[in-house]
């Protein structure tokens, strides 16, 4: 389980490989010119730009973007262009090509398409205003996980302790929710890292869903995920971990037909107005009312 450390929260909130020539930038909005950019791993924040020549894929030497791991084939994959619009094609790739959650054989990219090849995340940004584009979705990077769009852990433990801090001054209830997925390495093991990817998009959909914006919601590392309500007391937290569980058990994740069951297990804390306690200590009572919701059996909350 990841831990909040003083040290953490200087870190800066993003690895990112990106282009700072202005100037050259200017010239790609002037152009009309579509991007990808790169959205996980890291290479995080890298664009390439989109012209009428082939941009190869793959982990191998000679494409045109390298992604470098085991998850991507050598030559895993080519953006061409085609009849005025860019088309993605699979080379026949050992993990395929997924454009928003669903595997391709080939498919023409529309502005906003979210492209996966093997663990690497990318995103299509079409012609028109590609700097302000670029800048907007580089901003949202720096926040929010590419994967889930939840908050990234750096960011979301920034806005953390700020919320300690304020309430300090206004004195109020803080509760806070901790959970993760139950046996989540069993889903990468049978149905790959794809399918896990898929499963965690799938669960951050939910999420959302439920929280409808109320609360600060973050991705802790892997798996694991916190929620942050101010000045909320422990009953109402635990009665939405409670809605959180009962939705996501209710639903039906399926990656590529296949049905994969997905419950979680919830450890809630409550900071009382006033208290003296400090953010690890709070965030390690949450974190260990998780552990006790895994002992008993997992799928339930524990506040």
């Amino acid at each position: 389980m990841p831990t909040l450390k003083d040290e953490d929260f200087y870190d800066s909130t993003v690895e990112v490989t990106v282009s700072r020539d202005m100037s050259a930038l200017m010239q790609v909005a002037e152009d009309q010119q579509a991007m990808l950019l790169v959205l996980s791993g890291a290479r995080i924040g890298h664009r390439v730009v989109l012209g009428e020549q082939p941009l190869t894929i793959g982990r191998g030497s000679n494409c045109s973007l390298i992604l470098d791991a085991d998850s991507v084939s050598r030559h895993h994959a080519v953006v061409e262009w085609s009849g005025g619009q860019h088309r993605l094609v699979d080379k026949g790739s050992t993990n395929g090509t997924f454009v928003n959650h669903h595997r391709v054989g080939e498919r023409v990219l529309r502005d906003g398409d979210q492209i996966q090849i093997g663990k690497a995340l990318l995103k299509y940004l079409a012609g028109g205003n590609i700097e302000a584009m670029y800048h907007e979705e580089f901003q949202r990077l720096m926040h929010h996980d590419g994967l889930t769009g939840a908050r990234t852990k750096a960011s979301f433990e920034e806005a953390y302790r700020v919320a300690l801090m304020m309430e300090r001054a206004k004195p109020k209830a803080v509760s806070f929710i901790v959970f993760d997925i139950d046996h989540f390495k069993r889903v990468n093991d049978t149905h790959g890292h794809t399918a896990g990817d898929a499963v965690l998009q799938q669960l951050a959909a939910i999420v959302e869903a439920v929280l409808a914006g109320r609360y600060l919601y973050g991705r802790l590392g892997g798996e694991e995920f916190g929620i942050l309500l101010e000045g909320e007391s422990l009953a109402t937290a635990c009665e939405l971990a409670e809605q959180v569980r009962t939705r996501v058990a209710a639903s039906r994740f399926t990656f590529e037909e296949v049905h994969i069951p997905i419950t979680l297990s919830f450890g809630v804390a409550e900071r009382a107005p006033g208290s003296s306690e400090g953010a690890e200590d709070f965030f390690e009572r949450a974190d260990q009312l998780l552990y006790a919701a895994k002992s008993a059996g997992r799928n339930c909350v524990r506040c």
